[in-house]
């Protein structure tokens, strides 16, 4: 019988763990890229699992804050798929992230990806959140100049309880999982959260009729490449969305910033404001969709 041991990844397992990623995506895949950052953050651990000592399987947890954990990365090595493998790093990544105190684990799961959401899903993760995460470019062309009571501003803290109440009353923030999306990782959006967020200038609102309209949590993202990243975007009708998008696009402009990175809702209205815009990545027909998957470890 096979020895099967789950351990925290060692230097020495890189060779054999990226031998075995290397045909994840018809491109490849990240891990090569994030291993080394994984294997020496701090906040997480980098898991594998191994058959008879050869590295066989993969996951990254990492803390995003005092009480929110992250899974990903996970992998399996073709020829021992369906033993378990994902199950047992799974377990391994959760029983530390207990450890470190976390009350909730994330994780982000493609829509064509019908066996990892199984798998999550019989480890007692349920799923909360759909995206359509979208690369575009901020040009002149798609921008619509816009005044008065129809132009997005920065929020002030004087906002703060109308964007609480905004966000009570919302049915797209439920359809996200009330989650703020960078890098493909999910924060909670608390009161804490939008107050720093309004501090650092990087909440757009828009009023109109005596009301929040719309609003969007964005900032700029420079690694792998420089760019403006929006995590979160809502508006009461598609005009609104129209409204805060167009406000984006001429922000990522005056700041000298191109590639423009979307964490849409997985909505036809978003698709179709952006298509507006002129941004067609939103409803490409290649376009995936992911889902966010989520356990409470209380």
């Amino acid at each position: 019988m096979s020895h099967i041991e789950v351990r925290p990844a060692q230097a020495k397992d890189r060779e054999a763990v990226l031998a075995f990623c290397a045909h994840t995506w018809e491109h490849g895949d990240y891990i090569e890229h994030v291993w080394n950052e994984w294997l020496q953050n701090p906040a997480g651990q980098l898991i594998v699992a191994t058959v008879d000592k050869q590295p066989a399987a993969l996951v990254h947890m990492e803390m995003l804050t005092s009480e929110d954990a992250w899974l990903e990365g996970l992998r399996v090595a073709p020829e021992f798929r369906r033993q378990g493998l994902a199950r047992k790093v799974n377990e391994a990544a959760l029983a530390e992230a207990m450890r470190r105190g976390a009350q909730y684990a994330r994780m982000a799961i493609s829509h064509i990806n019908e066996r990892s959401q199984q798998v999550s899903e019989g480890g007692y993760f349920r799923r909360v959140g759909a995206i359509l995460p979208f690369n575009t470019k901020a040009t002149p062309e798609k921008i619509t100049r816009v005044h008065g009571s129809d132009k997005p501003r920065l929020a002030t803290l004087e906002d703060l309880d109308a964007i609480i109440d905004f966000l009570n009353a919302s049915n797209i923030f439920p359809i996200v999982g009330g989650l703020y999306y960078l890098r493909f990782r999910a924060y909670p959006i608390t009161a804490e959260f939008l107050e720093k967020k309004i501090k650092a200038q990087q909440i757009y609102v828009l009023h109109r009729w005596e009301r929040l309209d719309g609003l969007a949590i964005i900032e700029v993202r420079e690694n792998p490449t420089v760019s403006l990243s929006v995590g979160y975007i809502d508006g009461t009708a598609i005009e609104a969305i129209s409204l805060i998008g167009n406000e984006l696009l001429q922000h990522a402009i005056e700041i000298e910033i191109e590639n423009v990175r979307i964490y849409a809702p997985d909505l036809v209205i978003m698709r179709d404001a952006f298509a507006g815009l002129g941004c067609e990545e939103a409803i490409a027909e290649d376009s995936e969709v992911y889902y966010t998957y989520e356990r409470g470890l209380f």
